[in-house]
């Protein structure tokens, strides 16, 4: 399956909740999630726990706007980690790189943060990086090329943040501007809530 070029909010309503695809206006109260998508909601009916479990990875690879191929090779990276699966598998999805450059507030989602990567706007360590799966590591800074239509790229959206807080792994230099992973990412600041336990018997079945 390729990339959805559909409308984002209808993934959000597939999924029940928000997402964060559209930056400033998934924060609105016209944002709507209370139906599903499709004209024949009333037809559906209670998810059984193989639906349940299902929905909570999907939720996970729509977020993180990954395909299923990518999924699976952070799940079984995830695995052979030490420690909890779940925590591991969330981790390694918020060291994306296209994670970061939103989540400090580069961009305001992450499929712009994508964009903003593969055309080559950012260095990491003061080398060229587009790749946006690239996983970042404590110490990595993260910086806008020199070039003046970069640097205008990114300051227009610091200068214009969204209301999601910059995580406490992370600092970000609004003058420079530069992005610093000081730590790994925290389980409890991800921004939306996921059940990964439900995740980790779906994928483990």
């Amino acid at each position: 399956m390729g990339r959805y070029t559909g409308p984002v909010c209808r993934l959000c309503r597939r999924e029940g909740t928000q997402l964060y695809l559209k930056g400033h206006r998934c924060y609105k109260s016209s944002c709507n999630l209370d139906s599903p998508p499709g004209m024949h909601n009333w037809r559906k009916g209670k998810l059984s726990e193989f639906g349940k479990r299902l929905r909570e990875k999907q939720k996970v690879k729509r977020y993180y706007g990954i395909y299923e191929k990518q999924f699976k090779n952070y799940f079984n990276q995830a695995t052979r980690q030490q420690g909890n699966t779940g925590e591991n598998l969330l981790v390694l999805l918020e060291r994306r790189l296209d994670n970061v450059v939103c989540r400090g507030q580069f961009t305001h989602t992450r499929a712009s943060a994508r964009q903003l990567i593969t055309h080559g706007h950012l260095l990491i360590n003061g080398k060229k990086v587009d790749i946006p799966s690239y996983l970042v590591k404590v110490g990595d800074v993260i910086e806008v090329k020199k070039k003046e239509s970069s640097k205008n790229i990114v300051v227009r959206n610091i200068e214009n943040p969204t209301p999601a807080a910059v995580p406490s792994w992370l600092e970000v230099d609004k003058e420079t501007p530069s992005i610093k992973v000081a730590q790994l990412p925290n389980r409890d600041e991800i921004q939306i809530e996921i059940q990964d336990q439900m995740i980790v018997e779906f994928c483990s079945r």
